[in-house]
């Protein structure tokens, strides 16, 4: 005779009495996790206290740290926002999706846009039941074929593409609904919206993507954070009140008691511009040295990673594509060639290698990094000085059509360490003893770099099957 587990007799004899029967014959599926991915515009690998102690302090990102994973070797392929957020939506390297450059409606880049062939996490998960939601920066182009609602999102609030280019206006779905925009309510709009997705869809499994407009230029926080007193650390209001905002979307999380079924990432989508900090990484935000790569990235999930724990190892934003599917067990039809990898096994720390790494400037590969060395495949280049008496920003705040505080950063504001003309094409560094790339081997190390030409030639060969 069968042994008939008591919770599954008890079910069976109350559906005979008209009870609905739930899950018989298997156990009861738990709802698939939720998916939140934040992610801030130019935020430095230094900005924030976990990452930097010299920072200014960041209590709610530190403690998502705590509860998570804390990578310090995360990249970007591109040190500018475009190419480097598809790369994030699908898994797959700016030469593979197509989009290299920054499309910007006040310089007449208005045909670059997200390829209608590729296939976004929003789509994957819209497939897969998953209410998903877009808000705040896209930059995947701004035309309406472009718009987040027809690539993968139900919804989508935000201005499209940077905060900096005109015009400077809110779209809801497909609407234009605010215009001028007080950027100074852009964190807290966005934060309240990020709560009224949650909290709509806290019985169905959601992917909510928040793209913060800071602390990309031109910097401005609310009341509340703002402190014009002290005109010289708006850049440190701008972070406190990202903070703020991390802390509010993980509390509601927790208060609906779905917090433990929710994968939360926090990243940025590449180094700082001027006024941020690199941590004392070399370069900044348009410069693939590490200043301008290398990323903060968190990850908490802890009913499957360890907590308050670090990973040391080279991954980079591709992965993030098939390590979400495979967490969330949701499959992909698309044949699309993905660039990453499932890290959950490095995440778990029972993984210690990843494949080599490359990051891009226009439609160039720039490098290649591999463990502990980074080969440079082209002059990286040079901070030029600036004459700051006559320098101005032509997308400035004017009041009228870009409305932040004035007391924006400038050239004089570097964020890392400045680079200096070197006259080497090709150069070596090992990260793992010179994370300044100070130290050029390139002459003395040449078996490595025969060998990361060699992954460079073998990465090239992959991109001609798309």
């Amino acid at each position: 005779m069968k042994f008939i587990p008591s919770h599954i007799a008890i079910a069976a004899s109350l559906s005979g009495i008209g009870f609905p029967l739930i899950g018989i014959g298997s156990p009861i599926e738990q709802k698939k996790p939720n998916v939140v991915i934040i992610l801030t515009d130019d935020m430095g690998y230094g900005d924030i206290s976990c990452y930097n102690s010299n920072s200014v302090k960041t209590p709610n990102i530190d403690k998502l740290a705590k509860k998570g994973v804390r990578f310090t070797n995360f990249y970007v392929p591109t040190p500018y926002c475009a190419p480097s957020r598809a790369t994030l939506l699908t898994g797959r390297f700016p030469l593979r999706h197509g989009l290299v450059q920054n499309p910007a409606p006040d310089a007449g880049i208005n045909d670059a846009g997200i390829n209608a062939n590729e296939i976004t996490l929003g789509n994957v998960f819209q497939d897969a039941g998953y209410k998903t939601k877009l808000i705040g920066k896209w930059h995947l182009g701004h035309k309406p074929e472009f718009f987040p609602v027809k690539h993968g999102f139900d919804e989508y609030f935000g201005i499209l593409y940077s905060n900096d280019m005109r015009p400077v206006q809110i779209i809801e779905n497909m609407d234009t609904v605010e215009y001028p925009v007080d950027q100074s309510l852009l964190t807290q709009k966005y934060t309240n919206k990020a709560i009224d997705f949650v909290t709509t869809n806290k019985d169905k499994p959601f992917y909510l993507h928040l793209c913060h407009a800071m602390p990309h230029k031109p910097l401005a926080a609310s009341s509340r954070f703002y402190t014009p007193e002290t005109p010289n650390d708006l850049y440190a209001d701008v972070i406190r009140e990202l903070d703020w905002s991390v802390g509010e979307v993980v509390k509601t999380l927790k208060k609906l008691k779905i917090l433990d079924n929710t994968i939360v990432i926090f990243m940025s989508d590449n180094g700082p511009w001027y006024g941020g900090s690199t941590g004392g990484l070399k370069g900044m935000k348009a410069t693939t040295w590490e200043g301008g790569i290398r990323v903060p990235f968190i990850i908490s999930y802890p009913k499957v990673f360890p907590v308050n724990s670090k990973v040391e190892i080279p991954c980079w934003s591709p992965d993030i594509f098939p390590t979400l599917l495979s967490l969330t067990n949701v499959t992909s039809n698309s044949k699309n060639i993905l660039d990453g990898d499932d890290i959950t096994e490095i995440i778990k720390g029972k993984q210690t290698t990843h494949k080599p790494v490359f990051s891009m400037h226009n439609s160039q590969i720039m490098s290649v990094r591999k463990g502990d060395w980074k080969l440079f495949v082209h002059n990286p280049g040079y901070f030029k000085p600036v004459d700051l008496s006559i320098w101005r920003d032509p997308r400035g705040p004017d009041g009228t059509t870009i409305i932040a505080p004035a007391e924006q950063s400038n050239p004089g504001h570097y964020p890392g360490i400045i680079p200096t003309k070197t006259e080497n094409e090709i150069q070596l560094y090992n990260l793992k003893t010179d994370r300044t790339e100070s130290n050029d081997l390139s002459g003395k190390e040449k078996d490595k770099v025969e060998e990361l030409l060699h992954e460079l030639q073998k990465f090239k060969l992959s991109l001609d099957n798309n």
